[in-house]
Protein backbone atom coordinates (compact mmCIF):
# COMPACT_ATOMS: atom_id res chain seq x y z
CA UNK A 1 0.00 0.00 0.00
CA UNK A 2 1.67 3.15 -1.07
CA UNK A 3 1.54 6.81 0.59
CA UNK A 4 -1.44 8.17 -1.57
CA UNK A 5 -3.26 5.03 -0.69
CA UNK A 6 -2.74 5.10 2.96
CA UNK A 7 -3.55 9.07 3.10
CA UNK A 8 -7.18 8.62 1.26
CA UNK A 9 -7.87 5.08 3.52
CA UNK A 10 -7.72 7.55 6.73
CA UNK A 11 -9.24 10.57 5.50
CA UNK A 12 -12.01 7.86 4.91
CA UNK A 13 -12.27 6.84 8.23
CA UNK A 14 -12.23 10.48 9.48
CA UNK A 15 -14.43 11.65 7.86
CA UNK A 16 -16.94 8.44 8.93
CA UNK A 17 -16.08 9.17 12.54
CA UNK A 18 -16.57 13.04 12.29
CA UNK A 19 -20.08 12.50 10.72
CA UNK A 20 -20.89 10.20 13.62
CA UNK A 21 -19.89 12.61 15.77
CA UNK A 22 -21.66 15.35 14.19
CA UNK A 23 -25.07 12.69 14.02
CA UNK A 24 -27.62 13.47 16.90
CA UNK A 25 -27.91 9.77 16.88
CA UNK A 26 -25.34 9.06 18.20
CA UNK A 27 -25.16 11.06 21.30
CA UNK A 28 -29.22 9.94 21.40
CA UNK A 29 -28.10 5.85 21.74
CA UNK A 30 -24.89 6.77 24.16
CA UNK A 31 -27.96 8.30 26.50
CA UNK A 32 -29.66 5.07 25.97
CA UNK A 33 -26.83 2.90 26.75
CA UNK A 34 -26.28 4.56 29.59
CA UNK A 35 -30.22 4.10 30.95
CA UNK A 36 -30.39 -0.09 29.65
CA UNK A 37 -26.84 -0.37 31.73
CA UNK A 38 -28.03 1.59 34.78
CA UNK A 39 -31.91 0.07 34.79
CA UNK A 40 -29.87 -3.20 34.00
CA UNK A 41 -28.05 -3.17 36.84
CA UNK A 42 -30.91 -1.70 39.44
CA UNK A 43 -32.43 -4.85 38.32
CA UNK A 44 -30.03 -7.47 38.69
CA UNK A 45 -29.43 -5.91 42.21
CA UNK A 46 -33.16 -6.04 43.15
CA UNK A 47 -33.49 -9.50 42.14
CA UNK A 48 -30.34 -10.57 43.89
CA UNK A 49 -31.35 -9.10 47.26
CA UNK A 50 -35.01 -10.06 47.51
CA UNK A 51 -34.76 -13.56 46.26
CA UNK A 52 -32.66 -15.34 49.32
CA UNK A 53 -31.36 -18.38 46.25
CA UNK A 54 -29.20 -15.64 44.59
CA UNK A 55 -28.15 -13.23 47.69
CA UNK A 56 -27.11 -15.41 51.00
CA UNK A 57 -24.09 -17.69 49.82
CA UNK A 58 -24.50 -21.36 50.46
CA UNK A 59 -22.69 -23.36 53.05
CA UNK A 60 -20.49 -25.99 51.19
CA UNK A 61 -22.66 -28.62 52.72
CA UNK A 62 -25.64 -27.26 50.52
CA UNK A 63 -27.86 -28.46 47.90
CA UNK A 64 -26.05 -28.06 44.72
CA UNK A 65 -29.27 -26.58 43.00
CA UNK A 66 -28.80 -23.97 45.62
CA UNK A 67 -25.28 -23.19 45.02
CA UNK A 68 -26.25 -23.25 41.26
CA UNK A 69 -29.34 -19.88 41.91
CA UNK A 70 -26.53 -18.37 44.21
CA UNK A 71 -23.68 -18.87 40.67
CA UNK A 72 -26.85 -17.26 38.43
CA UNK A 73 -27.17 -14.34 40.30
CA UNK A 74 -23.82 -13.41 39.45
CA UNK A 75 -24.79 -12.91 35.65
CA UNK A 76 -27.70 -11.25 36.08
CA UNK A 77 -26.22 -7.87 35.42
CA UNK A 78 -24.79 -8.21 31.80
CA UNK A 79 -27.51 -10.90 31.24
CA UNK A 80 -30.44 -7.84 31.61
CA UNK A 81 -28.17 -5.64 29.56
CA UNK A 82 -27.92 -8.06 26.53
CA UNK A 83 -31.78 -8.63 26.56
CA UNK A 84 -32.41 -4.44 26.80
CA UNK A 85 -29.73 -3.53 24.30
CA UNK A 86 -31.16 -6.40 22.27
CA UNK A 87 -34.35 -4.86 22.14
CA UNK A 88 -33.20 -1.50 21.67
CA UNK A 89 -31.08 -2.30 18.27
CA UNK A 90 -34.20 -4.06 16.93
CA UNK A 91 -36.18 -1.03 17.73
CA UNK A 92 -33.41 1.03 16.33
CA UNK A 93 -33.96 -0.70 13.25
CA UNK A 94 -37.32 -0.69 12.72
CA UNK A 95 -37.05 3.12 12.74
CA UNK A 96 -34.72 3.04 9.89
CA UNK A 97 -31.26 4.47 11.43
CA UNK A 98 -28.07 2.62 12.17
CA UNK A 99 -27.83 1.87 16.19
CA UNK A 100 -23.78 1.26 15.59
CA UNK A 101 -23.30 2.26 18.99
CA UNK A 102 -26.01 0.04 20.71
CA UNK A 103 -24.52 -2.93 18.49
CA UNK A 104 -21.23 -1.58 19.81
CA UNK A 105 -22.57 -2.12 24.15
CA UNK A 106 -24.29 -5.14 22.88
CA UNK A 107 -21.19 -6.86 21.74
CA UNK A 108 -19.61 -5.61 25.01
CA UNK A 109 -21.96 -6.89 26.46
CA UNK A 110 -21.69 -10.01 25.76
CA UNK A 111 -18.20 -10.44 26.28
CA UNK A 112 -18.84 -8.90 30.07
CA UNK A 113 -21.93 -12.27 29.81
CA UNK A 114 -19.09 -14.81 28.76
CA UNK A 115 -16.75 -13.60 31.64
CA UNK A 116 -19.08 -13.70 34.01
CA UNK A 117 -20.06 -17.32 33.22
CA UNK A 118 -16.49 -18.24 33.56
CA UNK A 119 -16.06 -16.66 37.38
CA UNK A 120 -19.11 -18.35 38.39
CA UNK A 121 -19.25 -21.87 36.90
CA UNK A 122 -16.00 -22.81 36.21
CA UNK A 123 -13.73 -23.79 39.45
CA UNK A 124 -10.41 -25.24 38.32
CA UNK A 125 -8.23 -22.57 37.52
CA UNK A 126 -6.73 -24.09 34.41
CA UNK A 127 -10.09 -24.40 32.56
CA UNK A 128 -11.20 -20.78 33.34
CA UNK A 129 -7.89 -19.43 32.30
CA UNK A 130 -8.35 -21.80 29.36
CA UNK A 131 -11.69 -19.81 28.23
CA UNK A 132 -10.58 -16.28 28.77
CA UNK A 133 -7.97 -16.66 26.77
CA UNK A 134 -9.02 -18.66 24.15
CA UNK A 135 -12.52 -18.69 24.41
CA UNK A 136 -13.00 -14.99 24.94
CA UNK A 137 -11.34 -13.69 21.47
CA UNK A 138 -13.28 -16.39 19.65
CA UNK A 139 -16.45 -14.98 20.83
CA UNK A 140 -14.84 -11.47 20.21
CA UNK A 141 -13.84 -12.77 16.47
CA UNK A 142 -17.24 -13.78 15.63
CA UNK A 143 -18.66 -10.41 17.24
CA UNK A 144 -16.79 -7.90 15.20
CA UNK A 145 -17.52 -10.55 12.33
CA UNK A 146 -13.78 -11.36 11.56
CA UNK A 147 -14.47 -15.24 12.54
CA UNK A 148 -15.03 -16.23 9.12
CA UNK A 149 -11.72 -14.61 7.69
CA UNK A 150 -9.82 -16.54 10.56
CA UNK A 151 -11.39 -19.47 9.71
CA UNK A 152 -11.02 -19.09 6.09
CA UNK A 153 -7.35 -18.56 6.57
CA UNK A 154 -6.94 -21.64 8.94
CA UNK A 155 -8.44 -23.71 6.28
CA UNK A 156 -6.01 -22.70 3.63
CA UNK A 157 -3.24 -23.97 5.92
CA UNK A 158 -3.99 -27.97 5.18
CA UNK A 159 -1.58 -31.09 4.89
CA UNK A 160 -2.91 -33.72 2.73
CA UNK A 161 -1.78 -37.48 4.10
CA UNK A 162 -3.29 -39.60 1.21
CA UNK A 163 -7.07 -39.67 1.00
CA UNK A 164 -7.14 -37.44 4.26
CA UNK A 165 -6.85 -33.79 4.43
CA UNK A 166 -6.33 -32.40 7.80
CA UNK A 167 -6.57 -28.27 7.98
CA UNK A 168 -5.34 -26.12 10.64
CA UNK A 169 -8.69 -25.03 11.23
CA UNK A 170 -10.03 -28.33 11.90
CA UNK A 171 -7.17 -29.49 14.48
CA UNK A 172 -7.95 -26.09 15.84
CA UNK A 173 -12.10 -27.08 16.18
CA UNK A 174 -11.45 -30.44 17.36
CA UNK A 175 -8.85 -29.13 20.47
CA UNK A 176 -11.19 -26.49 21.39
CA UNK A 177 -14.15 -27.91 21.68
CA UNK A 178 -13.37 -31.47 22.33
CA UNK A 179 -11.68 -29.66 25.20
CA UNK A 180 -14.71 -27.87 26.37
CA UNK A 181 -17.02 -31.10 26.11
CA UNK A 182 -14.82 -32.80 27.97
CA UNK A 183 -14.99 -30.26 30.89
CA UNK A 184 -18.44 -29.83 30.20
CA UNK A 185 -19.18 -33.65 30.57
CA UNK A 186 -17.06 -33.51 34.13
CA UNK A 187 -19.09 -30.84 35.44
CA UNK A 188 -22.16 -31.68 34.50
CA UNK A 189 -21.80 -35.26 35.86
CA UNK A 190 -19.97 -34.49 39.18
CA UNK A 191 -22.70 -31.72 39.30
CA UNK A 192 -25.97 -34.50 38.17
CA UNK A 193 -24.65 -37.16 40.72
CA UNK A 194 -24.60 -34.19 43.36
CA UNK A 195 -27.84 -33.76 42.82
CA UNK A 196 -28.97 -37.63 42.78
CA UNK A 197 -27.39 -38.36 46.25
CA UNK A 198 -29.02 -35.54 47.49
CA UNK A 199 -32.11 -36.53 47.12
CA UNK A 200 -33.69 -37.92 50.47
CA UNK A 201 -36.78 -40.06 49.29
CA UNK A 202 -34.15 -42.54 47.26
CA UNK A 203 -32.52 -45.16 49.35
CA UNK A 204 -28.47 -45.76 48.67
CA UNK A 205 -28.41 -48.22 46.17
CA UNK A 206 -31.23 -46.75 44.07
CA UNK A 207 -28.77 -43.65 43.91
CA UNK A 208 -26.23 -44.93 43.21
CA UNK A 209 -27.88 -46.82 40.48
CA UNK A 210 -29.47 -43.73 38.81
CA UNK A 211 -25.88 -41.95 39.29
CA UNK A 212 -24.48 -44.91 36.85
CA UNK A 213 -27.33 -44.36 34.71
CA UNK A 214 -26.46 -40.64 34.44
CA UNK A 215 -22.80 -40.88 34.16
CA UNK A 216 -23.32 -43.93 31.29
CA UNK A 217 -26.10 -41.60 29.62
CA UNK A 218 -23.80 -38.18 29.74
CA UNK A 219 -20.74 -39.99 28.54
CA UNK A 220 -22.45 -41.76 25.58
CA UNK A 221 -23.75 -37.69 24.46
CA UNK A 222 -20.42 -36.45 24.48
CA UNK A 223 -18.75 -38.79 22.58
CA UNK A 224 -21.15 -38.66 19.79
CA UNK A 225 -21.06 -34.81 19.69
CA UNK A 226 -17.00 -34.97 19.66
CA UNK A 227 -17.47 -37.62 16.97
CA UNK A 228 -19.83 -35.50 14.92
CA UNK A 229 -17.71 -32.37 15.68
CA UNK A 230 -14.64 -34.62 14.47
CA UNK A 231 -17.20 -34.47 10.79
CA UNK A 232 -16.98 -38.31 11.12
CA UNK A 233 -20.10 -39.68 10.06
CA UNK A 234 -22.55 -41.11 12.59
CA UNK A 235 -23.85 -44.06 10.17
CA UNK A 236 -20.29 -45.44 10.48
CA UNK A 237 -20.98 -46.56 13.85
CA UNK A 238 -22.64 -49.60 12.93
CA UNK A 239 -18.79 -50.49 11.61
CA UNK A 240 -17.38 -49.60 14.72
CA UNK A 241 -20.04 -51.05 16.71
CA UNK A 242 -19.25 -54.53 14.99
CA UNK A 243 -15.59 -54.05 15.90
CA UNK A 244 -16.85 -53.25 19.31
CA UNK A 245 -18.19 -56.09 19.64
CA UNK A 246 -15.33 -58.27 18.34
CA UNK A 247 -12.85 -56.30 20.74
CA UNK A 248 -15.35 -57.22 23.84
CA UNK A 249 -14.71 -60.90 22.59
CA UNK A 250 -11.49 -60.46 22.72
CA UNK A 251 -9.44 -58.01 24.75
CA UNK A 252 -12.48 -56.03 26.30
CA UNK A 253 -14.04 -58.44 28.61
CA UNK A 254 -12.78 -57.98 31.68
CA UNK A 255 -13.78 -53.87 31.19
CA UNK A 256 -17.15 -55.21 30.20
CA UNK A 257 -17.46 -57.54 33.12
CA UNK A 258 -16.50 -54.85 35.52
CA UNK A 259 -18.70 -52.89 34.17
CA UNK A 260 -21.69 -54.80 33.90
CA UNK A 261 -20.81 -56.66 37.54
CA UNK A 262 -21.12 -52.80 38.67
CA UNK A 263 -24.86 -52.99 37.62
CA UNK A 264 -25.65 -56.09 38.95
CA UNK A 265 -23.81 -55.25 42.79
CA UNK A 266 -26.25 -51.86 42.76
CA UNK A 267 -29.52 -53.60 41.76
CA UNK A 268 -29.31 -56.62 43.75
CA UNK A 269 -28.08 -54.02 46.97
CA UNK A 270 -25.34 -56.73 47.61
CA UNK A 271 -23.30 -53.63 48.43
CA UNK A 272 -23.87 -50.14 49.22
CA UNK A 273 -21.83 -47.27 49.95
CA UNK A 274 -20.91 -46.69 53.23
CA UNK A 275 -20.89 -51.07 53.94
CA UNK A 276 -17.66 -52.28 55.63
CA UNK A 277 -16.32 -55.12 53.76
CA UNK A 278 -13.24 -57.50 54.29
CA UNK A 279 -12.91 -59.27 50.74
CA UNK A 280 -10.94 -62.91 50.75
CA UNK A 281 -7.07 -61.51 50.45
CA UNK A 282 -7.66 -60.01 54.20
CA UNK A 283 -7.81 -56.21 52.64
CA UNK A 284 -10.85 -54.13 54.67
CA UNK A 285 -12.59 -51.14 54.73
CA UNK A 286 -15.42 -48.97 53.75
CA UNK A 287 -16.83 -48.76 50.40
CA UNK A 288 -16.93 -44.82 49.48
CA UNK A 289 -17.95 -45.18 45.92
CA UNK A 290 -18.60 -46.74 42.99
CA UNK A 291 -16.91 -46.14 39.11
CA UNK A 292 -17.59 -47.62 36.17
CA UNK A 293 -14.81 -50.21 36.56
CA UNK A 294 -14.02 -50.78 40.36
CA UNK A 295 -15.00 -49.32 44.21
CA UNK A 296 -13.44 -46.99 46.14
CA UNK A 297 -13.12 -48.74 49.86
CA UNK A 298 -11.67 -46.81 52.02
CA UNK A 299 -9.41 -47.98 55.11
CA UNK A 300 -9.11 -46.38 58.69
CA UNK A 301 -5.52 -45.81 57.86
CA UNK A 302 -6.60 -43.65 55.63
CA UNK A 303 -5.46 -45.62 52.25
CA UNK A 304 -8.04 -45.89 49.21
CA UNK A 305 -8.21 -49.69 47.81
CA UNK A 306 -9.56 -49.71 44.30
CA UNK A 307 -11.23 -53.16 44.07
CA UNK A 308 -12.26 -53.96 40.46
CA UNK A 309 -16.54 -54.72 40.40
CA UNK A 310 -15.82 -57.86 39.11
CA UNK A 311 -13.92 -59.30 42.12
CA UNK A 312 -17.36 -58.68 44.55
CA UNK A 313 -19.10 -60.77 42.68
CA UNK A 314 -16.39 -63.89 41.61
CA UNK A 315 -14.63 -63.82 45.21
CA UNK A 316 -15.28 -64.41 48.70
CA UNK A 317 -16.73 -61.24 50.18
CA UNK A 318 -17.60 -60.64 53.93
CA UNK A 319 -20.07 -57.64 54.63
CA UNK A 320 -20.12 -56.82 58.13
CA UNK A 321 -23.09 -54.55 57.90
CA UNK A 322 -25.13 -55.93 54.72
CA UNK A 323 -28.90 -55.93 57.40
CA UNK A 324 -27.69 -54.86 60.72
CA UNK A 325 -24.94 -52.52 61.63
CA UNK A 326 -24.72 -54.19 64.89
CA UNK A 327 -21.40 -56.90 65.48
CA UNK A 328 -20.32 -58.89 68.26
CA UNK A 329 -16.56 -58.76 69.56
CA UNK A 330 -14.42 -60.30 72.14
CA UNK A 331 -11.54 -59.45 74.42
CA UNK A 332 -9.26 -62.17 76.10
CA UNK A 333 -7.47 -61.68 79.27
CA UNK A 334 -6.13 -64.22 81.83
CA UNK A 335 -6.27 -64.42 85.71
CA UNK A 336 -4.52 -66.24 88.41
CA UNK A 337 -6.05 -69.63 89.22
CA UNK A 338 -6.65 -68.17 93.26
CA UNK A 339 -8.78 -65.82 91.63
CA UNK A 340 -12.72 -66.04 92.96
CA UNK A 341 -14.09 -66.00 89.21
CA UNK A 342 -17.60 -65.78 90.03
CA UNK A 343 -17.62 -62.67 91.67
CA UNK A 344 -14.74 -61.54 89.25
CA UNK A 345 -17.25 -61.81 85.98
CA UNK A 346 -19.85 -60.17 88.02
CA UNK A 347 -17.54 -56.81 88.04
CA UNK A 348 -16.18 -57.52 84.32
CA UNK A 349 -19.66 -57.44 83.23
CA UNK A 350 -20.38 -54.73 84.91
CA UNK A 351 -17.25 -52.50 84.45
CA UNK A 352 -17.77 -53.04 80.60
CA UNK A 353 -21.54 -52.58 80.29
CA UNK A 354 -20.73 -48.16 81.59
CA UNK A 355 -18.73 -48.20 78.31
CA UNK A 356 -20.95 -45.72 76.08
CA UNK A 357 -21.06 -47.47 72.75
CA UNK A 358 -21.58 -51.02 74.30
CA UNK A 359 -24.76 -52.32 74.07
CA UNK A 360 -26.09 -52.73 77.58
CA UNK A 361 -28.92 -52.36 79.89
CA UNK A 362 -32.36 -54.24 80.95
CA UNK A 363 -33.98 -53.69 77.77
CA UNK A 364 -31.87 -55.24 75.67
CA UNK A 365 -32.30 -59.09 74.67
CA UNK A 366 -30.31 -61.46 77.43
CA UNK A 367 -28.05 -62.58 74.51
CA UNK A 368 -26.83 -59.18 73.22
CA UNK A 369 -25.84 -58.06 77.40
CA UNK A 370 -22.03 -58.13 77.59
CA UNK A 371 -20.75 -61.85 79.03
CA UNK A 372 -17.81 -62.99 80.97
CA UNK A 373 -16.77 -66.85 80.73
CA UNK A 374 -13.78 -69.07 81.16
CA UNK A 375 -12.13 -69.95 77.98
CA UNK A 376 -9.60 -72.14 79.08
CA UNK A 377 -7.16 -73.30 81.68
CA UNK A 378 -3.89 -72.31 80.70
CA UNK A 379 -0.24 -73.18 81.94
CA UNK A 380 -0.20 -69.83 84.22
CA UNK A 381 -3.85 -69.25 85.00
CA UNK A 382 -7.41 -69.21 83.78
CA UNK A 383 -7.93 -67.75 80.20
CA UNK A 384 -11.37 -65.47 80.05
CA UNK A 385 -13.17 -63.29 77.53
CA UNK A 386 -15.46 -60.73 77.14
CA UNK A 387 -18.22 -60.97 74.63
CA UNK A 388 -19.81 -57.18 73.72
CA UNK A 389 -22.20 -56.43 71.13
CA UNK A 390 -21.87 -52.62 69.35
CA UNK A 391 -23.06 -50.67 66.24
CA UNK A 392 -20.46 -50.38 63.84
CA UNK A 393 -16.91 -51.65 63.65
CA UNK A 394 -14.68 -51.95 66.20
CA UNK A 395 -11.87 -49.86 64.92
CA UNK A 396 -10.74 -46.31 63.85
CA UNK A 397 -13.26 -43.86 65.89
CA UNK A 398 -15.45 -46.57 67.16
CA UNK A 399 -11.90 -48.11 68.80
CA UNK A 400 -14.11 -50.16 71.80
CA UNK A 401 -11.85 -53.13 72.25
CA UNK A 402 -8.94 -51.16 73.37
CA UNK A 403 -11.12 -49.10 75.81
CA UNK A 404 -12.39 -51.99 77.59
CA UNK A 405 -9.03 -53.61 77.94
CA UNK A 406 -7.98 -50.94 79.39
CA UNK A 407 -11.13 -51.09 81.65
CA UNK A 408 -10.47 -54.72 82.48
CA UNK A 409 -7.19 -54.00 83.26
CA UNK A 410 -7.91 -51.16 85.72
CA UNK A 411 -10.65 -53.10 87.16
CA UNK A 412 -8.30 -55.98 88.23
CA UNK A 413 -5.57 -53.76 89.51
CA UNK A 414 -8.78 -52.29 91.87
CA UNK A 415 -9.48 -55.51 93.30
CA UNK A 416 -6.06 -56.71 93.90
CA UNK A 417 -5.61 -59.12 90.97
CA UNK A 418 -2.92 -59.44 88.78
CA UNK A 419 -2.17 -60.99 85.28
CA UNK A 420 -0.64 -63.96 85.26
CA UNK A 421 2.90 -64.20 83.24
CA UNK A 422 4.69 -67.51 82.71
CA UNK A 423 7.29 -68.02 85.55
CA UNK A 424 9.98 -70.80 85.85
CA UNK A 425 11.97 -72.20 88.63
CA UNK A 426 15.52 -73.25 88.15
CA UNK A 427 16.23 -75.74 90.84
CA UNK A 428 20.22 -77.12 91.21
CA UNK A 429 20.76 -80.36 92.64
CA UNK A 430 23.70 -81.68 94.42
CA UNK A 431 25.16 -78.38 95.16
CA UNK A 432 28.47 -80.23 97.16
CA UNK A 433 28.87 -81.73 93.81
CA UNK A 434 29.71 -78.93 92.02
CA UNK A 435 31.64 -77.33 94.25
CA UNK A 436 33.55 -80.88 94.55
CA UNK A 437 34.12 -80.45 90.74
CA UNK A 438 35.59 -76.69 91.00
CA UNK A 439 38.03 -78.01 93.37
Amino acid sequence: MDTDTTTRFLDDHLYKIQSLIEDPNSYLQLLVIAVIYLLAFVMAYKIRHSVGLTHNEPLESAHPLRKLGFRIGGILFPLLAILLLHVSKKAGETLEYTPWLIGTALAIAVLLFGNSLIRAFVQQTFAASLFRWVGLPILMLHLLGFLPTVIQALEEISLDVGNVSISAYGVARVLIFGSFLFWLGRTSNNFGKAVIRKQTSLDIPTKEVFSKLFEVGLFCIIVLLLLNIMGINLTTLAVFGGALGVGLGLGLQSIASNFISGIIILLDRSLTVGDFVELDDGQKGFVREFKMRYAVLETYDGKDILVPNEKFISSLMINWTHKDPKQRYRVDFSVPYSTDVRSLVELIKAAVSEHEQVISGPDVPFEERPDCEIDSFGDSGINMFVEFWMMGIDDGKNRVGGDLMLIILETLKENGIEIPFPQREVKILNPDQGKNQET
